[in-house]
């Protein structure tokens, strides 16, 4: 599977922990929901394996409330990619264990 292109905003978690995260398109979001059914891992997590920039790595993505995926972006990421609150990230998701 070649996997997913997107580019979303970087967004603050509201509350006392400093997460970030990009949320998966809404169509994207329903695809990775229909092939992974079944197999979804705690709290709905799907694992994949993502590339922003220069950096690459595994991680999960999340179910959120309104039915897309959160995908968590961690502090190295961030400083290595200079990535700040509200810029566009361009991701690149694949779907890990398919």
């Amino acid at each position: 599977m070649s996997g997913y292109r997107f580019t979303a905003p970087m967004w603050l978690y509201p509350g006392e922990v400093s997460w970030y995260f990009v949320t998966v398109p809404e169509g994207i979001s329903d695809e990775i929901t229909d092939l992974t059914e079944g197999r979804r891992k705690g709290f709905g997590s799907v694992r994949v394996a993502v590339t922003v920039g220069g950096s690459s790595w595994q991680t999960s993505v999340f179910p959120s409330k309104d039915g897309t995926y959160v995908l968590p972006i961690k502090k190295p990421i961030r400083l290595a990619e200079s990535l700040a609150e509200g810029a566009p990230v361009r991701t690149h998701l694949q779907l890990v264990d398919l």
